[in-house]
């Protein structure tokens, strides 16, 4: 098991490091000079090359990435050109209304979706069947930008019970958490049915029933841990595109979450807030892969047993 932990762990080393190039480059080659944009529009040329000999503009690009990759390593990802505050306090910050949404977003799925696959593979090709799929397919189809508008426009405007943006109490998280979740529902749901039929035809199944076994045993016992497989593989995967997808989220919803912090980034070109942003999420998504495949591991006993043959 420590093997594969270490196995996989490595497999995150090359890919931290190619996002942090991809985005370095990105937003050095970008149009716009964070001098220019510190100082403002009544800067002379002299105050902003002196400011760019400073920042280390002038540097090669190659240098600056080694410096700036140097300094990542060491936790340091500079200090925002906008509120010259450390790049790093602003995302922990930030950090933590961020993952509330997400993980909120995530526990929506899963209490939605995996009830609905069930009861939809349980009662395969009849009304409740289509209406459970039906369901999937609309959350799956939509937009998750269009549900949060039309959710604000029902819920804040026509029906006020909702506050449409903010993060002041409990009842700002729900329209956001089902803009999240909507998606990863569907796709857990539609993963469910299809990994309960498949395991539903297996012979241990139709064995454990010959022997008159209760149909709740028999879910409880022999299904449920074999469908749970894919549908935390599914799970841990979309747990990450929630991550990223909570920057058009707060953004609809005013939500000061990193998300937010990236966007308003981009707009004010503070370039350092959104090369350290996205590497952060970049972290994030690889330990959420990484925590998966741990359980991954756990649940199937073929992943343990092949490592330990390969001692």
């Amino acid at each position: 098991m420590l093997r594969y932990f270490l196995k996989r762990l490595m497999f995150l080393i090359p890919v931290l490091l190619g996002v942090s190039v991809v985005i370095f480059s990105i937003v050095h080659l970008a149009p716009g000079d964070p001098a220019e944009v510190m100082l403002g529009p009544s800067a002379t040329q002299e105050e902003i090359s002196n400011l760019r000999e400073q920042l280390g503009l002038t540097k090669p690009l190659y240098v600056q990435y080694g410096i700036f990759l140097k300094n990542a390593l060491k936790g340091d990802l500079g200090r925002s050109i906008k509120s010259n505050a450390p790049v790093v306090d602003e995302i922990l910050e930030r950090f933590p209304v961020t993952l509330t949404l997400a993980v909120l977003g995530m526990i929506f799925a899963i209490v939605i979706g995996l009830p609905l696959g069930i009861l939809a593979a349980l009662k395969q090709n009849t009304w409740v069947d289509a209406l459970c799929s039906f369901f999937a397919l609309v959350g799956f189809s939509i937009p998750n930008f269009w549900v949060g508008l039309m959710l604000m426009l029902l819920l804040s405007i026509y029906i006020p019970i909702l506050p449409s943006s903010g993060f002041d109490s409990w009842k700002n998280l729900i329209m956001p958490t089902i803009v999240l979740g909507i998606q990863t529902m569907a796709v857990i749901a539609r993963m469910t049915r299809s990994s309960m039929l498949e395991v539903i035809r297996q012979d241990y199944v139709r064995t454990a029933r010959a022997k008159g076994i209760s149909d709740r045993l028999v879910l409880t016992r022999h299904i449920l841990g074999n469908v749970l497989i894919p549908v935390v593989t599914i799970a841990g995967i979309y747990f990450g595109h929630q991550l990223g997808g909570v920057v058009i989220t707060e953004t609809i919803f005013s939500i000061p979450g990193l998300g937010r912090l990236i966007v308003d980034a981009i707009r004010a070109q503070d370039y350092p807030v959104v090369q350290g942003g996205v590497l952060f999420f970049a972290l994030c998504v690889g330990i959420v892969n990484l925590l998966v495949d741990l359980l991954y591991a756990v649940l199937d006993p073929r992943i343990k047993a092949q490592y330990r043959a390969a001692k």
